[in-house]
C-alpha cells in the first residue's frame, strides 16, 4: 500500500515525532547569509606566483563553486516537490526547513561565485542525478533518493572541500553546509522508515532498482572533472575511486538498515 492509499482509506495515523525532531533541529540550526565572514577573510584561498598561476588556481576554484551551486540550485526543485507531495503534517513542517536550506545555500553560492570570478564549467551528471528524484513515481522512492543516498553521499565532498581552503569563506560554507545536509540525510532516514512501514516486497524491490539508476549517475558525477581540475583529477582518481567506494558501501548499509535487501544493490561500473 503506497502513501496516496494509505491517506484515502484513512489508514491508523503513524508515529512522526522522529521526523518532527528534525524540524525542530533545523530551526536551532538555522543560520542566515550574514552570518558568514564577508569581508573579514578571503572567499577562497590565497596564493602567490605568477599571474598565470594565480589565474590556474582561481579558475580551480571557480570550478568547486559553480559545481557546488548547480547541486543546490536543483535541491531547491527536489525539496520543493517533496514539501508539495508529502501527506504528513510533521514531514511538511521538515521540508518547510529544507526548502529554506537549500533556497538559502543556493545564495550563499550566489554571493561566492561572485566574489570569486564568476561562473565556470557545469557539471552534466548533475542535472541527471536531479532528473531521477523528480520523476520518481513515488515519494518512497523520493526521499530514498534524495535523502537516504544523495545527501548522505554529498557530506564527504563538503568535508573534503573545507579541508582545502581553510580561513576562508568557502571552508565556512562548506562546514556549515556539512551539518545541514547531515540533518537533512537523518530526516530523510527517519521519514523512510516511517513511509516503509508495512510495505510489501515490491515496494521495497523498486528502490532497489531506483538505487541501481542512480548509482553509476553519481558515480559519473563524483569522478567527473571540469577542464580547470583535470590535473587534479588524474593525480587523484585513485584516492577518489577508494572514496567513492566506501561512501556507497556505507549507502548500502543504511539501505539494509530500512529493510531494503542489499543484495541487489549494485555498485557502479566504474568501481569494478
Amino acid at each position: 500500500m503506497d502513501v496516496e492509499e494509505r491517506v484515502e482509506q484513512g489508514a491508523e495515523p503513524r508515529d512522526l515525532n522522529g521526523v518532527y525532531r528534525y524540524y525542530e533541529l533545523a530551526k536551532r540550526a538555522e543560520w542566515q547569509i550574514r552570518d558568514l565572514p564577508w569581508g573579514e577573510i578571503p572567499p577562497v584561498p590565497e596564493y602567490k606566483g605568477s599571474p598565470q598561476k594565480l589565474a590556474r588556481r582561481q579558475d580551480l576554484w571557480r570550478s568547486v563553486i559553480t559545481q557546488q551551486l548547480q547541486a543546490d540550485e536543483l535541491a531547491v526543485e527536489m525539496a520543493t516537490q517533496l514539501f508539495a507531495i508529502a501527506p504528513d503534517h510533521e514531514a511538511k513542517l521538515y521540508y518547510t526547513t529544507m526548502v529554506q536550506d537549500e533556497s538559502r545555500h543556493t545564495e550563499a553560492w550566489l554571493k561566492l561565485i561572485q566574489e570569486s570570478g564568476g561562473m565556470a564549467e557545469r557539471d552534466p551528471y548533475l542535472d541527471r542525478l536531479a532528473q531521477q528524484v523528480l520523476d520518481a513515481d513515488t515519494l518512497e522512492e523520493k526521499v530514498f533518493l534524495m535523502q537516504v543516498f544523495y545527501e548522505r553521499l554529498i557530506i564527504p565532498r563538503f568535508r573534503m572541500i573545507a579541508r582545502s581552503s581553510r580561513g576562508t569563506v568557502l571552508e565556512d560554507l562548506c562546514n556549515r553546509l556539512a551539518i545541514d545536509d547531515g540533518i537533512h540525510h537523518g530526516a530523510g532516514m527517519a521519514y523512510e522508515r516511517v513511509l516503509l512501514e508495512g510495505a510489501g516486497k515490491k515496494v521495497k524491490t523498486t528502490l532497489v532498482v531506483a538505487a541501481n539508476r542512480l548509482l553509476p549517475i553519481f558515480a559519473q558525477h563524483a569522478l567527473w572533472r571540469p577542464k580547470a581540475r583535470e590535473f587534479i583529477g588524474a593525480l587523484m582518481r585513485e584516492t577518489d575511486i577508494r572514496m567513492l567506494r566506501e561512501d556507497l558501501e556505507n549507502g548500502i548499509r543504511l539501505a539494509k538498515s530500512l529493510g531494503i535487501d542489499p543484495s541487489g544493490i549494485e555498485l557502479p561500473y566504474q568501481l569494478n
